[in-house]
């Protein structure tokens, strides 16, 4: 693959062949040619690898908060929660690896929990719609649920989040 030759051309190959735009880019970083660094898109790129991490975070703090409102709300027998705890504590644990691999984003995550919580409501609506939940949906709310039947704001913390395990309770005393 041949390098571009100036500028324009940098900027024209990062929508055409987007891993050579980045060999080339890292290159002139590298030889300290700044001048030549397709910057405007460099800072798009590293803005959106932000965004993206901090959406990692979201995505599992989600998957926390509907199965931990599921097993303590909607758990037909006593095997039925079984697969929303794994779910619950291997979310914590890709969740918890963010956290040490970005502690900054720990913060910007607890700033999210309200948008994790309205996603974790639309799942779980969206799951009471599966043939195997109509039941369930009729034993809580006599008809399929709608987002009024969800508390607004989140009901748990975000130290619950990382660490409450209600299935541990008979355990505990």
């Amino acid at each position: 693959m041949k390098a571009a030759k100036d500028l324009q051309d940098l900027k024209q190959l990062y929508n055409k062949d987007f891993y050579q735009w980045i060999m080339e880019n890292v290159e002139l970083l590298k030889n300290k040619e700044f001048d030549l660094v397709d910057w405007e898109h460099v800072i798009e790129e590293l803005e959106s690898m932000g965004r993206s991490e901090l959406s990692n975070a979201i995505s599992f703090m989600t998957v926390i908060l509907e199965h931990l409102y599921k097993y303590e709300h909607f758990g037909d027998n006593n095997t039925m929660g079984n697969g929303w705890i794994k779910s619950i504590l291997n979310s914590r644990y890709r969740l918890i690896k963010i956290f040490d691999k970005n502690p900054s984003l720990k913060k910007k995550a607890e700033e999210s929990i309200q948008e994790a919580w309205e996603d974790s409501i639309k799942k779980m609506i969206t799951w009471f719609k599966y043939p195997e939940n109509k039941i369930l949906a009729k034993k809580y709310f006599g008809r399929l649920p709608t987002e009024q039947d969800f508390s607004k704001i989140c009901p748990y913390t975000f130290q619950q989040i990382l660490e409450y395990e209600p299935w541990l309770k008979d355990l505990e005393e």
